[in-house]
């Protein structure tokens, strides 16, 4: 790309002397007179029936027109053209191509470029660029068509290699074909060079042009980038608010996100389809319930909009809110293998097991093919159910039946299926003949499973894989230490805890969410900033008191064991879910579920802390960790008390 640096910094100066004119005037006859003087009767005939879409006759007309060397003009070829587009005619479209270059007949560069771009949409792209390399004169559009090709087809290379061809060759980039070259950008680099590209030739402040820079800087996680594009334009339209909302949403921050949808609604913009999908997607990440059935109802206006349908879907899961999930699936009127997929991964993910293996086998009858994330829904309810046989059968036979090879999170949920089961060798073996090279996520499956059955040996050989591959995991550095001193194998402890203070790790702070009245209510483990905190600590301390009435014992196991007992204990009752449980008890009105978001994997004692709280209280607990939903109702957990 040095080389597209080089050819933009003398662009500004090739302006006027590099540049060819260009004009869309119809094809004429100055490339030779046809053989026979023209038939009036059967041209009109032919420019009649493309104006009809009459395919059939169109063609059997340009055959006619051929044989006596007619031309028509280029704007009927290029209605002939959309009509092959239309219905996938590619053996005609090659018959039109064909004929205009028959009898020795140059047709103009507008025609050509109208040929090539009906190649790309086949998605023949030897076809496009055979063509293109035929030309006798590229201008602009013929460029960007081919660089538009290849960025689409995530061929990255070759449409930055197109690019620089075209500077080289004198064509001007304009604001489409910067918005189709950013596309083909991977690297910082890269889009910084075509950034000083646009500047120099005035092209920043389009509008596209802007929007494409969003984009390609949210992708690249370059948010302040894609910020100080957003602000420096004086004037902003859907397309530019939709692509910093949607940059915000797919970088995971959703309050931002947010902020920018309401100071769009505020600049007076009505939110579209795209609008609303980056919204509901800020909301899922947030788990902002509330706030994403406000959205709901902006969606009522686009009932048929699949994409946002799924989205609504999506975010009704992620929320832990299945009736709502249940009620938008039902009720769409269409849907496809992502609808199915996101229902049945939500059903599992809850711990609805069964209900997502019958949702699966509609799915079945219905004729919709599974794919990867379906499979892996199915697994995942398999692994919560306990069906280890199903389960096993489904991993097995995903290449047989669905031409779909397992991934790293296919073997994930089999080997958490495995360790449920108690099965840990089999999960030991499985993670040996894995296709693919284990991950830390993977490491850390088969830990959890070592850690419920008390497998200390390989609990410790699974750590050690997990800091390998993840130096950073506090998380697994406080579990080896408690192994370790639960074996009183001191001297370990003391390693591992040289080795946290040496890399200046510290185990993250655990940090709940609770939305009360559409606004989001944050909790730390020992919390003091909260104005209500000191009346939320009285009503846990009775709480928990009136627990240990009916047998509750905190479960010191969960605390990093360099505390004295007593110490461990207390510490253990200002955990940060119990925090918000207890809030949502002072603050929801009767019956409301209290729902809650968590950055960190539930301890087992809050986990047995929210089953009592729920039976006692007669109240329903929604937690969402990094790892699982709980759904705690009546003393039971939907994750079958393992996780």
């Amino acid at each position: 790309m040095r080389t597209v640096s080089a050819k933009l910094k003398h662009i500004g100066t090739s302006l006027s002397s590099s540049s060819r004119p260009y004009s869309l005037t119809p094809l004429a006859s100055s490339h030779g007179k046809p053989r026979n003087p023209p038939s009036p009767t059967l041209l009109n005939e032919f420019v009649n029936f493309c104006y009809q879409r009459d395919l059939p006759k169109a063609m059997n007309a340009m055959a006619a027109m051929e044989r006596h060397g007619i031309y028509a003009d280029s704007i009927n070829y290029s209605d002939l053209i959309k009509c092959c587009l239309a219905r996938n005619a590619i053996e005609q479209g090659k018959l039109v191509h064909k004929h205009v270059f028959s009898n020795g007949y140059q047709p103009k560069t507008f025609l050509i470029n109208i040929l090539i771009s009906m190649y790309v949409k086949f998605k023949l792209l030897d076809e496009a660029q055979a063509l293109f390399d035929q030309m006798p004169e590229r201008n602009v559009v013929s460029w960007t068509t081919m660089i538009s090709a290849y960025a689409n087809a995530k061929l990255s290379d070759k449409a930055l290699e197109f690019f620089v061809l075209m500077l080289r060759e004198g064509v001007l980039p304009n604001m489409f074909t910067f918005s189709s070259v950013l596309r083909a950008c991977n690297g910082l680099f890269n889009v910084r060079q075509l950034h000083c590209g646009m500047v120099k030739l005035g092209l920043e402040s389009d509008v596209f042009v802007r929007s494409a820079l969003i984009d390609v800087y949210s992708k690249l996680d370059e948010l302040k980038d894609a910020i100080c594009v957003f602000n420096e334009m004086e004037t902003k339209d859907l397309v530019v608010w939709n692509s910093i909302i949607g940059g915000l949403a797919q970088n995971s921050d959703g309050d931002e996100a947010l902020d920018q949808f309401k100071r769009m609604k505020r600049a007076g913009f009505t939110a579209d389809q795209a609008t609303l999908t980056s919204v509901l997607r800020a909301c899922t990440g947030l788990a902002l319930l509330e706030v994403g059935r406000q959205v709901h109802v902006h969606v009522l206006k686009f009932d048929v909009d699949l994409i946002l349908n799924n989205a609504l879907l999506d975010m009704y899961c992620k929320s832990g809110s299945l009736e709502d999930a249940k009620s938008v699936f039902e009720r769409m009127f269409h849907k496809d293998v992502i609808s199915w997929s996101t229902m049945i991964a939500g059903l599992a993910q809850n711990g609805f097991s069964q209900e997502a293996l019958k949702l699966f086998d509609l799915m079945k009858a219905s004729g919709i093919k599974p794919n990867y994330i379906t499979v892996l829904g199915v697994l995942f309810a398999c692994s919560h159910a306990g069906l280890v046989d199903d389960g096993l059968y489904y991993f097995r036979s995903m290449k047989r039946l669905y031409g779909i090879d397992p991934g790293r999170e296919h073997y994930g949920c089999i080997i958490d299926l495995l360790g449920r089961a108690g099965k840990v060798d089999e999960a030991v073996s499985l993670v040996q003949e894995m296709e693919c090279e284990p991950d830390a996520v993977t490491w850390r499956t088969l830990l959890g499973a070592c850690k419920v059955h008390r497998n200390v040996d390989l609990a410790i050989y699974a750590a050690k894989q997990v800091l390998k591959l993840d130096p950073e995991d506090a998380g697994t550095y406080v579990l080896l230490s408690n192994i370790y001193a639960n074996s009183q194998r001191w001297e370990d402890v003391s390693e591992i805890r040289r080795q946290m203070r040496e890399k200046g790790i510290t185990k993250e702070p655990g940090c709940s969410w609770i939305e009360v009245n559409k606004q989001i209510h944050a909790f730390i483990v020992g919390d003091t900033a909260h104005p209500e905190i000191y009346e939320i600590n009285r009503r846990l301390n009775q709480l928990i008191h009136k627990l240990m009435g009916i047998g509750y014992v905190p479960d010191t196991n969960f605390v990093l064991q360099d505390l004295e007992e007593e110490q461990r204990g207390d510490s253990l009752w200002y955990h940060s879910e119990k925090l918000a449980i207890v809030f949502g008890l002072m603050t929801l009105s009767s019956g409301s579920v209290i729902r809650i978001r968590k950055n960190l994997r539930i301890c087992g004692d809050c986990h047995t802390f929210a089953k009592l709280v729920a039976k006692m209280e007669c109240q329903v607990i929604v937690i969402r960790d990094p790892i699982r939903y709980h759904h705690f109702q009546n003393g039971v957990c939907s994750c079958g008390d393992y996780w």
